[in-house]
């Protein structure tokens, strides 16, 4: 499981996402993991406090990649509906590439102590946050039809998880159809009259 040019705590991060994807975080141990990255078990120790805290780092270092590549999508040029297809996209594309780390994280919540949980929470809490802004500040410009601003942001976040437990490389449609598809969903679901005509504009700037 080695892998050249990343350094040891990257490489024990990556390691255990294989291995608690593969075999449970229960079913996992630390031995293991130390193994697969070449190091002995107490040199393991150095770089985490103990197997919560590995697991914490891996729920919490996806969502904190998701966040970053978030705010990089919103801060596209234009509208607020415009920004919010931006961000669909890049959610759709986040759970279809990282399909291993978001079923760690939607799994091992309980896992977690009451802090670290809290922690985790907090984090998925200001992703859905920065999606419900994009809809409200949408809806007061007149761009969409908001039937429950919340409940708009559950929809969009639940995609992502779907799309994390069934996409495979290499099937009927590519990730960029994927993608496409799904924020057009996503933009209808709000009434935006020219969804379609916005995806397939954003696509051929690609």
């Amino acid at each position: 499981m080695a892998r050249s040019g990343k350094n040891t705590a990257d490489l024990i991060r990556e390691t255990a996402t294989e291995l608690f994807f593969e075999k449970g975080y229960a079913g996992t141990s630390l031995r293991e993991v130390a193994a697969g990255v070449g190091l002995q078990i107490g040199s393991l120790y150095n770089h985490i406090a103990s197997k919560e805290d590995l697991l914490q780092q891996v729920m919490g270092g996806v969502i904190d990649d998701l966040v970053r590549e978030q705010g990089r999508a919103m801060a596209v040029p234009g509208d607020a509906v415009e920004k919010l297809r931006s961000a669909i996209d890049c959610h759709v594309r986040f759970h279809a590439t990282r399909a291993a780390e978001v079923f760690i994280g939607n799994f091992n919540l309980i896992a977690l102590s009451e802090g670290a949980r809290s922690q985790v929470i907090e984090k998925r809490n200001t992703y859905e946050r920065n999606f419900q802004t994009l809809i409200e500040e949408a809806g007061k410009a007149g761009l969409v039809d908001i039937i429950d601003a919340r409940l708009h942001t559950f929809s969009i976040v639940g995609m992502g998880s779907h799309i994390a437990g069934w996409y495979r490389p290499g099937g009927r449609l590519s990730l960029d159809d994927i993608a496409e598809k799904y924020t057009i969903f996503a933009l209808r679901e709000l009434n935006v009259h020219d969804a379609d005509e916005r995806v397939l504009e954003a696509r051929g700037r690609r």
